[in-house]
């Protein structure tokens, strides 16, 4: 089980001095193998929430648990992707997938199958000597996707992973993260700007406040997607019926309003 919960978290910043409250008592969890996006305003909090299940920040009260023990640093668990793709970029791409693997003591065979098999889910066959500079964004991207699942983490936590990505590219890398999800499931925490993005990728959608950073609303998602079979379906498809665009209004509203509010 690799579920994660929030309990009472608040995380206070000094700001020159001056105490600034990021998140203020927040409350919420993610089932395991749960698919959960994360929106909000700017300042909210989204990425501060990711950063203390990934244990690189520490919350000022309150506690964030994974698989029932308290978050007190890294650890391989818990794999993180950000919006620049950070891989190392005199590694090939062999290298760059297995790095987590061998800190783990992953022998060359196990290697070897991890990197056939993600690269075989990832549509990218033959790459692996390849190095970043001759992959185009999108595979940067994937290549950095396959190296957060080798380590066979429970909980993979990613910010904005395809924001630095065309808009093409983007909708082609949320159609194959719904595939690997539902092939490979994790419990995923997802941070997004997009709306759209977060209704068609999640099972639940946290919606966010701010000043200070609080849940505002959850939207369920997951029963919608199943009765009307997203994804037997384009993405283009998927956003064009009406029980997305019904979704997608809800969330939008709920933002406009926190948005509006410092007006």
């Amino acid at each position: 089980m690799s579920d994660i919960r929030f309990e009472g978290v608040t995380k206070v910043f000094d700001r020159g001095g001056t105490p600034f409250t990021a998140i203020g008592g927040i409350d919420f969890y993610v089932n395991d193998k749960e698919f959960i996006s994360v929106v909000g305003p700017s300042g909210c909090g989204k990425t501060t929430l990711m950063r203390m299940v990934a244990g690189l920040e520490t919350p000022t009260d309150g506690e964030v648990k994974v698989a029932g023990n308290t978050v007190r640093g890294p650890g391989p668990e818990r794999a993180v992707v950000f919006q620049q793709f950070a891989l190392f970029p005199w590694k090939t791409v062999y290298d760059n997938i297995t790095f987590g693997m061998r800190s783990k003591g992953a022998t060359k065979a196990e290697r070897d199958e991890a990197v056939a098999y993600y690269l075989k889910l990832m549509k990218m066959e033959g790459t692996e000597n390849s190095y970043p500079h001759q992959l185009s964004g999108g595979m940067q991207q994937r290549v950095a996707i396959a190296r957060s699942y080798a380590i066979d983490p429970g909980v993979l936590l990613m910010d904005e992973p395809f924001g630095a990505l065309d808009a093409q590219t983007r909708t082609i890398m949320q159609e194959e993260l719904v595939r690997l999800a539902r092939v490979n499931p994790r419990t995923v925490l997802f941070i997004t700007h997009s709306v759209e993005e977060a209704v068609y990728l999640a099972d639940r959608v946290i919606v966010m406040g701010r000043n200070p950073g609080r849940v505002r609303e959850v939207i369920e998602i997951a029963g919608m997607r199943e009765e009307e079979d997203w994804t037997s379906h384009p993405i283009d498809d998927v956003m064009e019926m009406e029980s997305f665009t019904h979704l997608r209004g809800q969330v939008w509203r709920l933002l406009r309003e926190e948005m509006g509010g410092d007006r």
